[in-house]
């Protein structure tokens, strides 16, 4: 293989932002920050936004589409009776 084509592979902390939750991975992802870990190692730091430990989804808060409100069951009354226009026989 080629020498210098590649990008860095190494060890990354990501932190999620919103409640500070930490994970170390490798990756190749460019970074600006480095943290100093607990164990001593100071590695490149990637904020994130979110993360499972904040999404809606993966902490149980997300909200279903049928329990707001009723919005999928006035649906289907309103629009669910609607007759379909029968094909014609013999085209």
């Amino acid at each position: 293989m080629r020498k210098d084509i590649h990008p860095e592979y190494r060890e990354v902390c990501f932190m999620d932002i919103s409640n500070g939750f930490k994970f170390v991975t490798r990756s190749c992802v460019n970074t600006r920050e480095t943290i100093k870990m607990e164990d001593g190692r100071e590695l490149p730091l990637f904020k994130l936004e979110t993360s499972s430990e904040s999404h809606p989804f993966y902490t149980g808060t997300q909200k279903s589409v049928d329990n707001m409100g009723g919005r999928v069951e006035k649906f289907r009354n309103r629009y669910g009776k609607v007759a379909r226009p029968k094909a014609a026989a013999g085209k």
